[in-house]
């Protein structure tokens, strides 16, 4: 029997885990990634001494895209009442709410499809999580109705306002020897005067709400937050002051918000997507801004479309159901 200490060989499977991810692979991810943007910003520079750059181009007009152009004029006792690319879209979207509503609740079925399942899916998230999440009882069962068309109107609104149809008149394409409008992209809640109206039908549907259930002088008490019962008359005199212009800042916040995150949208998109690169006469700068607007494209229709349908109809539960209820 031998007292040399019979080695130990590691088994292979090992041996190729200690190995790492370049062994198997060659390249780790972050080089590869390191190499592919390298190779890009070479292309960039590469078409950048090619075409070179013409300099600022002072026709190009971005703000455009937001200019309302008369279509139809109307015009009655000093009221503009003019259809115009902001009304076309109104119009499409209250058109694409009322027709898929009626379209889905004729074609309900026991056991659900695809599409009835998503469906079930939003109707659950404007019955459950924004209704139910402020409103009980009653006022849930009255509410419903209008914060979910709130909901589907605003986020049709927001999706096809992505997509590019023939609305742009002030650079239209001849077909035929007829002048048609080309494409371009435009949502009616990135002009403010939408969201406004929206958020002022809000605004006064929960202050008659809360009138309703308290009566004026009690609804009007309820701004006071409760504890305040020994404070001074001029105390309470400021602190109903401050509640007051929280109340009138809501037509603001709530209208802005929407108006801001969607004209934001849009704004990328359009410098992003060759924008910039017309302005700047700088046809390079095309290749590098490119995929950063498939990628803002991608993030608004994905997300910032359906989270602020979201955010302004749960904020019209959450006032609604804050003016009525007893403990406010």
């Amino acid at each position: 029997m031998s007292d040399q200490a019979t080695p130990v060989t590691a088994p292979a499977d090992a041996v190729e885990q200690q190995a790492g991810p370049e062994s198997d692979h060659g390249l780790s991810t972050k080089t590869k990634f390191l190499i592919g943007l390298g190779v890009y910003l070479a292309i960039a520079i590469l078409l950048l001494l090619i075409f070179g750059s013409d300099g600022k181009n002072e026709s190009f007009q971005p703000q455009n895209e937001f200019k309302l152009e008369e279509w139809v004029g109307i015009h009655i006792g000093g009221v503009d009442l003019s259809i115009n690319k902001a009304v076309f879209y109104l119009v499409l979207a209250s058109a694409l709410t009322i027709a898929t509503m009626v379209w889905i609740a004729r074609r309900m079925q026991e056991k659900p499809n695809r599409v009835q399942t998503a469906i079930e899916v939003a109707y659950d998230l404007t019955k459950n999580t924004i209704t139910g999440g402020s409103l009980e009882g009653k006022m849930a069962a009255r509410w419903f109705p209008f914060l979910a068309a709130l909901f589907f109107w605003i986020w049709f609104s927001n999706i096809i306002g992505f997509l590019p149809l023939p609305t742009n008149t002030e650079h239209t394409v001849s077909i035929f020897g007829a002048e048609i409008p080309s494409f371009a992209i435009y949502a009616a809640t990135a002009n403010l005067s939408i969201p406004l109206v929206l958020t002022l039908v809000v605004w006064i549907s929960y202050h008659v709400e809360g009138i309703r259930a308290k009566g004026l002088v009690k609804y009007l008490a309820s701004w006071l937050p409760p504890g305040l019962e020994d404070m001074n008359p001029i105390g309470k005199a400021f602190i109903f002051v401050i509640e007051a212009i929280s109340h009138f800042a809501r037509l603001i916040s709530l209208s802005v918000r929407l108006f801001a995150n969607i004209l934001a949208g849009h704004l990328l998109l359009l410098f992003m997507g060759g924008g910039l690169a017309v302005l700047l006469g700088i046809a390079a700068l095309g290749a590098l801004t490119f995929p950063l607007a498939f990628f803002f494209f991608i993030l608004e229709v994905g997300l910032i479309a359906t989270l602020q349908a979201f955010i302004f109809s749960t904020l019209t539960a959450i006032y609604l159901g804050g003016a009525t209820s007893a403990s406010h």
